[in-house]
């Protein structure tokens, strides 16, 4: 058996690594030029019962222990003035310490053979040849073909239309993505107001959500209810800061300098969605894992589910001598997973952007108490 992997994000590496532990024989092929492509987002939270548990089917929990950034696990909520309604250090038990995502992917590729990620491939089409066998296409011509074809290729997934006529759906929500860099000594304001981890600065429909990272980097995702259509041409990038900004007139200074001040262009983030209970029948030789198979709103749990979908596929390959009774075995866990994690995203949603924002969040964190 060959499995063949359409991805080369965690999910699909994680995949790669258990099955190579287990010496079954996988091929990656990834659409960006090289691993430097493009910088590979930010600090991830990798959690107890899933992302931490697929490194440590792929032996990497060492690797992944010697990533995690000490005190970056602390949380506070601002409400428009400044003000902290909620403060909660990282005391080193909140078993979700975080990782620089670009570190973790690396390590996960040094764990791998020389030659396994096949990059600049980018997929075209996809096509079932019988026999549970498929081609898959890519940009200049070329092609392969396949006896386990695994779709780890996100949101827009090339792999999908194979299992699902399902495409992600705009949620009415965007995230419009700025850094800060070197913030104590050139943004002391906003590094002050953001602390050593996460801030969380909400309204109903709104909101500035920032994560100190490496090097006094200051990386934020600011939210804005509206369609996409509304946030214009980000090609200018002066004018799309504008009219960002302008949706927090009469916030504090500090929160504001997180839109207005930013060292790199905005880049425009919009939501999109798979159904909550997406799931397909099964189609021999094909399967899929991570957003390709349950894209959800951002909840802090898709990395870490398409690590777990990546390792609990490979140990049901190395369990199973029959591909079909692995994959099956595969789908029946992770789609009840999926559904409850991304209901879970849309219950967290309506916390962090609905009318009680952000007191309800508040009583989250605090379990019902003042």
């Amino acid at each position: 058996m060959n499995v063949t992997i359409i991805g080369a994000g965690l999910g699909g590496l994680v995949l790669a690594r258990v099955l190579h532990v287990h010496g079954i024989a996988v091929t990656v092929y990834e659409a960006e030029g090289s691993p430097a492509a493009r910088k590979q987002g930010g600090l991830l939270d990798i959690h107890v019962g899933t992302g931490q548990v697929a490194l440590e089917a792929a032996g990497l929990t060492d690797g992944f222990r010697g990533l995690v950034l000490e005190g970056h696990e602390a949380t506070r909520v601002l409400d428009r003035t400044g003000a902290v309604l909620h403060d909660e250090p990282d005391d080193g038990t909140g078993g979700r310490p975080e990782v620089p995502r670009g570190e973790l992917r690396q390590l996960l590729l040094d764990s791998l053979p020389e030659g396994t990620v096949h990059w600049g491939h980018k997929v075209t089409g996809v096509r079932a040849l019988g026999g549970g066998r498929h081609e898959v296409t890519f940009a200049g011509g070329t092609t392969v073909t396949t006896t386990l074809l695994v779709g780890a290729d996100g949101a827009w997934s090339k792999v999908r239309p194979l299992l699902s006529d399902a495409t992600p759906a705009y949620i009415g929500r965007s995230y419009v993505e700025t850094f800060l860099y070197d913030s104590d000594n050139r943004h002391p304001a906003a590094a002050k107001a953001v602390g050593a981890g996460a801030l969380l600065a909400l309204a109903p429909g709104k909101g500035i959500q920032a994560h100190r990272e490496k090097d006094g980097t200051l990386h934020t995702y600011v939210a804005l209810t509206r369609p996409v259509e509304w946030f214009g041409d980000f090609t200018d990038a002066a004018a799309a800061v504008e009219r960002t900004a302008r949706e927090f007139d009469g916030w504090a200074p500090e929160l504001t300098a997180l839109i207005t001040d930013g060292d790199t262009p905005p880049v425009l983030r919009p939501l999109h969605t798979l159904p909550v209970e997406h799931r397909w029948e099964r189609v021999p030789g094909v399967t899929l894992i991570g957003d390709a198979a349950h894209l959800a709103a951002p909840n802090g749990e898709g990395a870490n589910l398409a690590m777990l979908d990546g390792a609990e596929l490979a140990l049901a390959l190395a369990k199973h001598d029959d591909v079909e009774t692995a994959l099956a075995e595969f789908e029946r866990t992770m789609f009840p997973r999926s559904a409850e994690a991304a209901a879970d995203g849309n219950e967290l949603h309506e916390l962090l952007f609905g009318d009680d924002s952000p007191h309800g969040l508040i009583t989250m964190f605090t379990g019902g108490n003042p």
